[in-house]
Formats: structure tokens, sequence, C-alpha cells
């Protein structure tokens, strides 16, 4: 096969697969990255905004300097509402992000990508990580995130990829599961099962002596990212406490860790180029990678039994939500990324179930889904259609009362699809 072929293939696949994501990844392991880019920078149909990183980019002011100082080459008023907010001596994060957003909006009318090349040459601070991993929940809906370099970014992959936020592509290939290439599927040396109140299980006896909880709940934040580090560990475990102290409690957490796994014979948090990881040397099984691998079949099925089987098995998989009992922060957030994909999977079926003519089943599953995130107007619009074909006229009004009021009370105001798609119930 030649290289244009090759390259043209690549393309295709990087359409369809990132076709519904807002980030995506060329991973590492992409032999042809560079290829794909001549080629999206080459292609006349399409909107790219192009910035390689370099060393000085390290932190939120010196990432926004270049970056828009490059696009404002191609779009001279590009970078005003930043401007405007100022970043000098960093204002609110979200104020930040809605402005950097404000401006993006301005680059075209048409769909683009931001492409962000060489992303390993710059030593990314844990503020700038912040801005880059929350930015794609402020873009415009036709904006997209491309990442490319030679090592794997430090984002949340996981919880992303369940969200159906992300995608890592290697060449034309999906990644579809060892997302981080650390997931052992025969013998394991260790099991990690999250999905719960978190349970590390060895030899499958369940690990205990951890000293309290915050030693077991530290093993499982590194689980989450292929690095991560301390001050990123503190914040999150410690956020106020000052600095120094921060480091000493982690330290003392840490040496409980490795504490409560020394039958292992190894240490189980390395440092490594100034980060902390899972040291690779162990074999970890992470119940959640299995989770977002599921999902990503379920996604990927082509007949209506594959997609079954596999939305079925993440029903199934989610038992109770992800470390069940603990409320710190970090957590909540990665519990409503994975109740997310949860969620997916019970509509997933709930569709199969309607194509079998069996919609009290999809009720049942979209009910179930709803009372997961009662907030989640999309929900309650299809609960409300499968109510009205039913003939169930009253539990669809009743159904959008008790959403209504629901909503008011959190003071969320309903969204224009789902008023008219009432009104035009009530009226047919």
């Amino acid at each position: 096969m030649s290289l244009a072929q090759i390259v043209a293939n690549i393309t295709h696949a990087f359409d369809v697969h990132s076709a519904n994501a807002r980030l995506v990844l060329l991973h590492a392991r992409s032999r042809y990255r560079a290829a794909l880019l001549s080629r999206l920078l080459a292609d006349d149909d399409r909107v790219v905004f192009y910035y390689a990183l370099g060393s000085e980019d390290t932190d939120v002011r010196s990432f926004l300097n270049g970056f828009i100082h490059e696009i404002a080459e191609q779009v001279p008023s590009f970078g005003a509402q930043v401007n405007h907010v100022g970043f000098d001596n960093l204002p609110n994060l979200d104020s930040l992000l809605e402005a950097l957003a404000a401006d993006l909006d301005t680059l075209t009318t048409e769909p683009f990508l931001i492409f962000l090349d060489e992303f390993d040459r710059a030593d990314i601070s844990d503020d700038l990580q912040s801005l880059l991993e929350r930015l794609i929940d402020y873009m415009p809906a036709r904006c997209k995130l491309v990442i490319s370099g030679r090592n794997l970014p430090r984002f949340a992959w996981l919880a992303l990829i369940s969200r159906q936020k992300a995608v890592m592509l290697r060449d034309a290939d999906l990644i579809i599961n060892d997302f981080y290439e650390t997931q052992a599927y025969e013998d394991a040396m260790l099991h990690a099962n999250a999905l719960g109140p978190g349970t590390v299980l060895t030899n499958e006896e369940e690990v205990g002596g951890w000293e309290g909880h915050l030693p077991r709940l530290l093993f499982f934040f590194a689980l989450e990212r292929p690095f991560v580090t301390r001050s990123e560990i503190c914040h999150a475990f410690w956020p106020d406490l000052q600095s120094e102290q921060a480091v000493n409690v982690f330290h003392v957490t840490k040496r409980r860790l490795h504490k409560a796994l020394e039958v292992l014979g190894l240490d189980v948090l390395v440092h490594e180029g100034g980060y902390y990881r899972v040291n690779p040397v162990l074999r970890v099984h992470y119940d959640m990678v299995d989770f977002v691998a599921m999902l990503m079949q379920g996604r990927l099925a082509e007949t209506t039994q594959a997609k079954l089987q596999a939305y079925q098995r993440v029903i199934e998989m989610y038992q109770r939500p992800f470390l069940q009992g603990h409320n710190e922060l970090w957590i909540i957030r990665r519990r409503h990324d994975y109740q997310a994909g949860y969620i997916e999977a019970m509509c997933g079926v709930a569709e199969v179930r309607l194509s079998e003519d069996r919609p009290e089943h999809a009720l049942t599953l979209l009910q179930r889904a709803a009372q997961e995130d009662p907030l989640r107007q999309d929900l309650h619009r299809r609960i409300m259609n499968l109510y009205a074909d039913l003939g169930r006229r009253s539990e669809t009004a009743s159904h959008y009362n008790a959403m209504r009021d629901l909503l008011h009370k959190n003071d969320i105001d309903l969204e224009p699809e789902t008023e008219q798609l009432f009104n035009q119930l009530m009226s047919s």
C-alpha cells in the first residue's frame, strides 16, 4: 500500500472515530502523526489552527501568550477577550476559560480543529494542565482539540472516554482497551476494584492494614491518570493545608501505601521525571479499564447482539458507584464521569429493547437512567416520548411536572426542547 493510501486511511479513521469527541489524542506510538497533520493542514475543506508547544509553555500565562500570538497571525482579533480579562495575575480559572472560549468562538463559523503539536516539549504545570483539560467543556461545539506528542499526556483519559469526550488514536486504530498500557489481564499481582468502596486484592485476598482510607485512595488516584504530580495529589487530598504541611502528609500517606502492599516487594508508587505513577513493573488489573473498554465495544458494535452484550456487561459491572462511601471532590467528579457511561449503557440496551418491540422493558431502563442523573433533561424527554407512544398521556404529564419541579428546586431552567416536546405531546 502506498504512503498516500495509508495516510488517506488514517485521515478517514480520524474523521470517523473523532466525530463525537471534543478531545483527540494522536497516540505517542502513532507512526504517521506528522503525515496526518500535513494532510489536515493541506485540506482546503478543513479549518485548522496549529500551535506547537515549546519548552517555555509551562504555565497558563506563557502558554496563552504564545498561543494567542500564533493564532492572531491568522485572525488578528483573536485574544481580545482573554486580554480583557487579563492573566498576569491569573484570575478565577472559570473566567479565563469563558474568555478563551469566547475568543475561540470568533475564529470561524465553520467546524474547526485546534491542533496542539509537540505536547511533550513543555513541562506542563498544574494550572495549565487544569485549563487544557477543562477547556473541552467550554469550547464552542464546532471546535475540537487535537493533541500530538511523544508521551501520553496526564489527562484523566479513562474518565474522559467514559463520558464520550475523548478518543485515543494510534494511526488508523482506535484504542479501545489498556489505555495507559499498564493493564494486566493474566497473572495480575494486584486486582484494584473501584466500583464499590474500593478494594485491592492480591492472591485473591483483600488487602488490609491501610492505616486509614487515604493510602488506599491515593492508589486509586494514581491509577486514574498515566502520571500525576505531587502538587496535584496534595491539592486533591489536602486542599486546605499549607504546601509544606500537605507535602509532609503526602509522604506519610505514601509510606503507608507501600507498607500495606509490602508483600509485593516493590514500591507501588514510583517517582520518575518529576511525576508519580503506579510502578510499571507491577501487574495491576484495574476494573475501570475493563468498564471503559466494554463501553467502547458497545459504541463500536456492528450488530445489535454485540451491542447488547457489551452494554449489558457494563450494567453488570456497575453494581455500585465509583469509590462508594467517599466524597472527596475528585472522587465525586470521577463518579459522575463513570456514571455517564453506565447511563449510556442503559440507554443503549433500551434502544435494543425498543427495536425488539419491548417498550415496557425500555421504559424501565430509561427510568433507572433518569434516577441516576435526575437533572438530565434528554433522559426525561425520552421517557415522555415513550409514555406517549404507549398511550399513557396522564403519566406523560405527571413525569413532566415532577421533572419541572425538581429542576426548579435546583435553579435549572427547562431546555426549549423539553418544553416544546411536552406541548407537542399534549396537543396531539
